[in-house]
């Protein structure tokens, strides 16, 4: 008789009603192919609470949610020591759900649910501080981070215009990188990468970025090489010091053309460090969550940290 998996479903409490249709559908489609047992959380300790004393043999840890969600069950499941071997599987409910995007995965939640209960899991990469903060999908710093924040209130100004799913929403991040690059904040910042110094101090950046997935704001492809199985993260680092080359980056932003510019770089790595200037600080934006202000902060990939569920073609 074939074995009948089991899953562990981690849906937000705070889920609107709209949503919250949505989960119950998924969740109906999930137990259609698995036993299901459900946890509502909404903070970190709840989490943690969940995970205590927790044997995660034969589960497989579903994350119904976006970005955010999947980096805070990462993040306790990290805490948890828990990684090991533990199988997590994404349905994508969040507003720009570019994690999902770099795997393969539908967009759509309902389209997406019978993949987290059958696909495959393969191993993924983690990105983890030297704080214990872990990243999923990537890491900004400067004028990057604020162009998500500008560009969160676009998005959410043009998710109303369009028909159905699609909608001009997605222009959102290209537009604060736009505003952003009119009045930057210029950082200078030293970047070593697996221990070799790649900037210094002496020249301002506008952009450092570390990428274990390929796009940010919604799709906006800021590492769009990078690739979560592969043991290493993207490494960005744009200089335009004037503002009208600062407009020609972001504005190659949206077709993916910024790594062809001659002021941006883009290597690989397995540890990264950045430094700050005497005097400076530095804000850090992972997973669309802020920290800071640090004076020097250093992130290593953890490789085939844990197993993430893909869909058949990606397996």
């Amino acid at each position: 008789m074939p074995h009948t998996p089991h899953l562990l479903v981690i849906a937000n409490d705070n889920a609107g009603t709209t949503a919250e249709a949505t989960v119950e559908t998924v969740l109906a489609t999930l137990r259609e192919h698995a036993e299901v047992e459900v946890a509502r959380t909404s903070s970190p300790e709840e989490l943690d609470d969940l995970f205590t004393d927790r044997d995660l043999a034969g589960l497989r840890v579903v994350v119904i949610g976006g970005d955010g969600s999947i980096h805070a069950v990462m993040a306790a499941l990290h805490r948890n020591d828990l990684l090991g071997g533990v199988e997590v599987a994404l349905v994508p409910m969040g507003t720009g759900n570019d994690f999902a995007r770099t795997l393969g995965l539908p967009l759509d939640a309902e389209e997406a649910a019978p993949i987290a209960a059958t696909g495959t899991a393969r191993p993924a990469d983690l990105v983890v501080d030297d704080t214990g903060d872990v990243t999923v999908n990537g890491v900004h710093v400067g004028a990057s981070a604020e162009a998500g924040e500008r560009g969160a209130a676009w998005k959410a100004r043009l998710g109303s215009i369009g028909v159905g799913k699609v909608n001009l929403g997605k222009l959102g991040y290209p537009i604060g990188a736009l505003l952003t690059a009119l009045d930057p904040p210029m950082k200078r910042l030293r970047v070593e990468v697996d221990g070799h110094v790649v900037h210094d101090t002496d020249h301002r950046v506008l952009v450092v970025a570390l990428g274990n997935g390929a796009s940010v704001g919604g799709g906006t492809a800021l590492t769009p090489a990078a690739d979560p199985h592969d043991g290493r993260v993207d490494v960005l680092i744009a200089t335009p010091a004037r503002w009208w080359s600062r407009l020609r980056v972001a504005a190659l932003l949206p077709f993916g053309r910024h790594p062809e510019d001659a002021e941006v770089r883009m290597l690989r790595g397995s540890t990264v460090t950045i430094s700050a200037a005497e005097g400076e600080q530095y804000d850090v934006n992972s997973d669309g969550e802020i920290d800071g202000p640090v004076r020097r902060r250093t992130w290593r990939v953890l490789p085939g940290a844990y197993r993430i569920v893909v869909p058949a073609a990606e397996e």
